[in-house]
């Protein structure tokens, strides 16, 4: 049977992410697998390219900063106390946050960037921000996806319970 990358098929994808000058940003160590067909569980360029794939078939995909992780937000940025955190504070360390007044949407996952005395500088923006990237990928597995997965919009994996839905 020879499927195509169709509307809710799961697709296996190998992969890596460079840079524009071909520096590597992602070496895409585990492969991607997803649920084709408008789910968002992949940027929508790439499902595009992707569209009537076979297996074996493979596809390049230059985004721009807009169609991956986004524009750079310095609003994203934040000075705060060294006081706040705890002793044992390291670059790159992360912490979720949000205004006082939001709800669970509204929380962003903030790495610190600096350690300064008496300040730590966060940064919510994704690591990508701001960049554009180009995705190259190979199909490796296409398979019909459940009903299941259709209604929920994901791709379940079945644990040693038989539990399929996390």
């Amino acid at each position: 049977m020879n499927l195509q990358v169709a509307k809710n098929t799961v697709i296996t994808l190998d992969y890596h992410v460079t840079n524009p000058d071909g520096e590597v940003v992602d070496e895409g160590r585990d492969p991607i697998i997803y649920l084709h067909g408008g789910y968002d569980d992949i940027f929508p360029k790439i499902e595009e390219a992707l569209q009537g794939k076979m297996v074996g078939e493979s596809v390049q995909v230059k985004l721009q900063p807009d169609e991956a992780f986004g524009e750079y937000d310095p609003e994203l940025v934040q000075i705060e106390p060294r006081k706040d955190f705890p002793k044992e504070l390291q670059v790159g360390m992360q912490f979720e946050g949000g205004p006082e007044d939001g709800g669970d949407d509204d929380f962003v996952i903030y790495r610190v960037t600096d350690i300064a005395d008496d300040k730590v500088v966060l940064d919510g923006n994704h690591p990508l921000a701001g960049s554009a990237l180009v995705f190259t990928c190979t199909v490796t597995s296409i398979r019909a996806a459940s009903a299941e997965e259709v209604e929920h919009g994901h791709v379940h994996d079945a644990d040693e319970d038989g539990e399929t839905c996390h």
